[in-house]
């Protein structure tokens, strides 16, 4: 059980250190970071319950619906959601790439859950592959949520809402790719590998580029 736990553990917070890591003018206190985290943990069970709601019912059955739909949509929505009601408008948002960790935070947290009720279900064997796949994909849809929401902050007002859309656009459209691949593919690795590169390409881009606009 103990090492099963800290398997699941491991990769979302190996993640979530490097990118609070790269922080190094104006560091989050860990403690709001860490109550994000545990925000997006929470979300796991409820939209458990949602995702078997859709199932009992019939719901968005095909692999496009339940792709972008039962899945990218109502998990990107909700961490957004988390983002804009507890951490937008909070004092310590006061520069771009705090949006990255808080982005991260809350995708990781999530994440970092539902990577150990997968394990505790499926056995450790799978560690390394929900840590390389699931795991790093959840941190890197939070990074690109928190990029564009820090842009969001603060942007002019006329261009606030453009970032603040893209927020949650950009996320779902990464995540409900990532999932039809799998759900579509039978030999979805060789889809999936270059997937995967690209979403850490325009990740960390995305970490490069609004760490750089805190020395502008």
């Amino acid at each position: 059980m103990l090492a099963v736990i800290s398997a699941g553990i491991a990769p979302g917070l190996a993640l979530l250190s490097y990118f609070y890591l790269k922080d190094r003018y104006d560091s989050e206190p860990i403690s709001m970071v860490f109550r994000v985290f545990i925000f997006g943990a929470i979300l796991v069970f409820p939209l458990m319950f949602i995702q078997y709601v859709f199932q009992v019912e019939g719901l968005f059955v095909t692999q496009f619906s339940r792709a972008f739909i039962a899945t990218s949509l109502l998990e990107e929505f909700f961490k957004w959601f988390i983002l804009m009601y507890i951490v937008y408008q909070h004092i310590q948002f006061d520069e771009p790439y705090d949006g990255i960790v808080y982005g991260a935070s809350v995708s990781l947290g999530f994440a970092t859950f539902e990577n150990i009720l997968y394990l505790l279900a499926h056995g450790v064997e799978f560690a390394i592959g929900r840590a390389l796949l699931p795991v790093s994909s959840h941190g890197l849809f939070g990074v690109i949520m928190g990029y564009y929401l820090g842009k969001g902050k603060f942007a002019l007002k006329d261009n606030r809402m453009k970032w603040i859309c893209l927020s949650i656009l950009v996320p779902f459209l990464l995540h409900g790719t990532y999932d039809y691949i799998l759900l579509t593919q039978e030999r979805w690795i060789f889809f999936m590998l270059p997937f995967m590169l690209f979403l850490w390409w325009l990740g960390l881009r995305k970490v490069r580029i609004a760490r750089l606009s805190f020395l502008k």
